[in-house]
């Protein structure tokens, strides 16, 4: 049986994710929605004679299915230049009006209106920010005083992994002994937030990333490190990756709107317990013993305490999908988007 998704429910059950959790992972979910709303703008009138040379969206159709990453090195490079361009361009009502009047007056289609306009709404997207960047540098929540001179953070960032083309975001909850509040510590903010972004690569292991960061820092002590892989995106029309999803996709033959799956992972390591380590002639120092997934010999390999992964899809795509019931899918959590626009968990 399915159930509908219902925000009130306790988040542990999707994945052991706190309220705060979702805040943070739903911002980076909305701004990775913001940069493919801003590349849309972009690119809308490729393959018009608009009398520009303009390339079309690139996007890794072999592997993620998502733009690859110097789509996102460019955009940067286009945000930090946005407000010069829109200076130098007529506002949105004024072409809206222009094209209006040329179609009227000339029976035409206004190409090149509709491409300075497309270039206007994409300069107004980066303007806007809020965007996901090729780095989302980390940032801090605090979440408790535990004990005098020990407090609980949630630190949160964000990369786009040049190997993969897939957006992946960071979560640590770490325990701070320092004296200094640490997003107030003038010397050791600015080194946490060039660590962790030093260690943001898709292929080091959560507890490489974890034991570096606790090896690094005497007085903070992660507990809990968490990364979500957003995709692979899937489409039979537009991709072209190979496996079981590729199969299913060809055989439910969606229409469009209906011809894609977006997967994505959860990985988590936890700290089981603490041991004391001397450090010079008299100070002794925390080190945390991580949690490692002991079931079949792999935690080792894997480097994290859980593994999650889920997929989401439209009806007919799910149907096939439980049809075939593919090897390696049992364990899968299933979310599928019914034509009515609810979203039921399998």
């Amino acid at each position: 049986m399915g159930d509908y998704l219902d925000p009130s429910r306790d988040h542990a059950a999707l994945g052991r994710l706190s309220k705060k959790d979702v805040e943070v992972l739903t911002r980076y979910i909305v701004s990775i929605d913001f940069t493919f709303r801003a590349l849309s703008m972009k690119y809308l009138l490729v393959g018009r004679d608009t009398g520009q040379f303009f390339g079309s969206l690139e996007i890794d159709t072999v592997e993620s299915g998502f733009p690859v990453f110097n789509e996102l090195l460019v955009m940067a490079n286009d945000a930090m230049q946005a407000g010069r361009h829109l200076e130098g361009m007529p506002d949105a009502a004024s072409l809206k009006r222009q094209i209006v009047e040329k179609i009227v007056a000339d029976q035409a289609i206004p190409i090149k209106l509709q491409f300075a306009l497309s270039q206007r709404l994409y300069y107004e997207e980066l303007a806007r920010g809020e965007l996901f960047w090729a780095r989302n540098d980390p940032e801090a929540v605090w979440i408790d005083n535990i004990e005098d001179r020990r407090r609980k953070y949630l630190l949160h960032w964000a990369a786009y992994d040049s190997q993969i083309n897939l957006p992946a975001i960071y979560l640590m909850e770490l325990e701070d002994t320092g004296r200094t509040a640490l997003p107030k510590d003038e010397r050791r903010w600015p080194e946490v937030q060039a660590h962790l972004m030093g260690q943001s690569m898709g292929g080091l292991k959560l507890v490489t990333i974890a034991k570096a960061f606790d090896q690094y820092f005497n007085d903070l002590h992660p507990k809990r490190l968490r990364r979500v892989h957003v995709g692979p995106m899937y489409s039979h029309a537009f991709t072209r990756q190979s496996g079981p999803m590729r199969e299913v996709l060809a055989e439910a033959n969606g229409s469009i709107g209906q011809d894609w799956a977006l997967s994505w992972t959860l990985e988590e390591l936890e700290s089981e317990s603490v041991r004391a380590e001397r450090d010079g002639w008299f100070s002794i120092v925390e080190r945390e013993v991580f949690a490692l997934d002991p079931f079949s010999g792999r935690g080792v390999d894997a480097g994290a305490t859980h593994t999650e992964r889920a997929i989401i899809m439209p009806e007919r795509p799910y149907q096939v999908l439980a049809e075939k019931n593919p090897a390696g899918f049992g364990a899968v959590r299933k979310f599928v988007v019914s034509d009515a626009g609810r979203v039921l968990s399998y």
